[in-house]
């Protein structure tokens, strides 16, 4: 079990999803019922799920997910920053605590940081 995201961020709406245990971002195109080319995580994908996505004034969009998760199993929470472009940035991580049953939350701050909540 997984499962989707959609939100907006000022002009943008974006959306995250996982299949075949990797997670993807796009962006839905303005005017239309499209998307973009949806983006990877970096790496491979085995045991992503619960992808989030949030994206900041700069143009700048994280993704985030659990890696690890399953039935009665927590995992950790994994992130990449992309940047106005879509390309992957040096802004990434994981960190270990995600609890069973437990799914993210991310939110960007006033001054365009990135906060996950779990």
């Amino acid at each position: 079990m997984t499962t989707d995201f959609i939100t907006q961020a000022g002009r943008r709406v974006l959306i995250a999803c996982e299949t075949g245990g990797q997670v993807f971002y796009a962006d839905v195109v303005p005017g239309t019922d499209g998307v973009s080319k949806p983006l990877a995580a970096p790496g491979p994908g085995s045991d992503r799920k619960h992808p989030v996505v949030t994206g900041n004034s700069r143009g700048q969009t994280l993704l985030a997910w659990t890696n690890g998760t399953a039935w009665q199993r927590g995992g950790s929470v994994d992130w990449q920053v992309f940047d106005q472009s879509g390309r992957p940035t040096d802004a990434r991580g994981t960190a270990p605590g995600v609890p069973v049953w437990g799914l993210i939350a991310a939110y960007t701050q006033p001054d365009g940081s990135f906060t996950i909540i779990y």
